[in-house]
Parts: structure tokens; C-alpha cells; sequence
């Protein structure tokens, strides 16, 4: 499918949709992308929703505007303000005016996007949230209402190491649906395929690399989620 642009709070911004096959109605996902923007690998994802019967669309936060917008938008993936949280309730909107969207919606994140997906569960009107080796909040008590969350970490991540049981953790306090899970063999970004083979040959190196079999399960558990959550009976 191709690139298309929307008006989202921030100004204009350019994004990726992905349609199922056949007719809709079909429900929706917002599809948010790692701190490296957007690329092949967030097409990817987009594209694997929608083979799994989920009209995806997926916001460039950052529209070629430059490092000040980067780093402010990873800042906001980790504090849960700020304007990228407008651009991506934007962006469900247009899931909602869509003629082929039954109007339930979800969101996915990767990395940071994965942090977009949590806080944005108690905050905006998704019905459910994929986190993918996304940041947990040390005030947890932050996600009281969420929508239900389907969550995935990587045992050698470096970078969240115990943000899978503190996830748990909170979930269960709050009374929040949930399933989370952490994979021994799997590090950060293990679902994500960047780059070319020289490129995940040191990524496996920092601990980052895909993971064939627990990313497999990840989006098993998280299209059975999504089933669960976002279709209608």
C-alpha cells in the first residue's frame, strides 16, 4: 500500500496503511515505531496486522522534522505527555472514520513505540495495547484504567531488564487484563528485523537481534490477544 499523509495536532504528518485482503468492516491498530523511525521493518509489522485481518496503520512521528522533534518525541514516549500523544490519538481517529474500521481499535509499539503503547493505554480510547520491550513507568499506579495489555520482553535485554515482572507486577494490582511474557532467549528488538545480515550480526553482538522462534510466539500471543479484545461478537 502506499505512503499517505494526514493532519494529526502537530501538523501534517505522513504515514503507512495496510489493508486485509477481501471486504471489511475490520478492526483497527495504531502502529507505532521504534526510536529509529519509520522504515521497512515498521511497513513490515503494519503489513503482518493486516495479514491477520486488522486494518493497520501506522504515524511517522517524526516527518522528517528534524532532532529536535527525535528527542522530543522519545522524551514523551517515557513521560506520557507531550504532543506525540495528540498525533497518535489523531491517527485513531482516522482509524475511526475509516468506512472498512469497525471502529475498535488497538495499538502496538516497538522500543519506544512500545512505551507510546502502555501509556497511552489509560489515556486515550484504545481498546487494546501490545507492548513490545516498551519502558515501564516506576509509578506504575500511572496505568489505573488501562485498557487491557498484551506485553513482550526479552530476558537479555540490557536495556529493560525487570520491566516484564514490574509490568506484571502493576497490571495484576490494578486489575488490568493481561498477558505478559518474557523469553529467555530473546533481547531487545527481537522482533524487529533491521537492517541487512552484517547489521544483525552485531546487533545480536549488543544483545538486540531478531529472534526467530520468540518473536513468532510474541505475535501468536498478541494476534490472539488482539482477536480477544478488538472483535466484535
Amino acid at each position: 500500500m502506499p505512503d499517505l499523509t494526514f493532519v494529526a495536532a502537530s501538523g501534517t504528518l505522513g504515514a503507512y496503511v495496510a489493508r486485509p485482503e477481501g471486504d471489511g468492516p475490520w478492526p483497527g491498530v495504531v502502529v507505532i515505531q521504534d526510536a529509529l523511525g519509520m522504515g521497512d521493518d515498521l511497513r513490515a509489522q503494519a503489513d503482518r496486522l493486516a495479514a491477520g485481518g486488522y486494518l493497520a496503520f501506522a504515524p511517522d512521528l517524526y516527518s522528517g522534522r528534524g532532532l529536535r522533534c527525535v528527542v522530543a518525541t522519545i522524551a514523551s514516549s517515557r513521560s506520557g505527555k507531550g504532543p506525540a500523544y495528540r498525533d497518535i490519538e489523531a491517527a485513531r481517529q482516522w482509524l475511526a472514520g475509516q468506512e472498512d474500521c469497525t471502529g475498535r481499535i488497538g495499538i502496538i509499539g516497538f522500543c519506544m513505540g512500545g512505551g507510546f503503547a502502555l501509556l497511552s493505554a489509560p489515556q486515550l480510547d484504545f481498546a487494546a495495547a501490545a507492548v513490545n520491550y516498551g519502558e515501564v513507568p516506576k509509578e506504575t499506579a500511572r496505568l489505573a484504567g488501562a485498557c487491557p495489555v498484551v506485553g513482550s520482553y526479552g530476558k537479555r535485554d540490557r536495556a529493560m531488564g525487570g520491566r516484564a515482572a514490574r509490568l506484571e507486577t502493576a497490571l495484576t494490582e490494578l486489575g488490568v487484563r493481561h498477558d505478559v511474557k518474557e523469553y529467555p532467549d530473546a533481547g531487545h528488538s527481537f522482533m524487529n528485523k533491521i537492517g541487512g545480515p552484517r547489521r544483525q550480526r552485531l546487533l545480536h553482538v549488543a544483545g538486540a537481534a531478531y529472534h526467530g522462534p520468540s518473536a513468532q510466539d510474541a505475535w501468536a500471543r498478541i494476534l490472539a490477544f488482539f482477536d480477544a479484545e478488538l472483535r466484535e461478537a
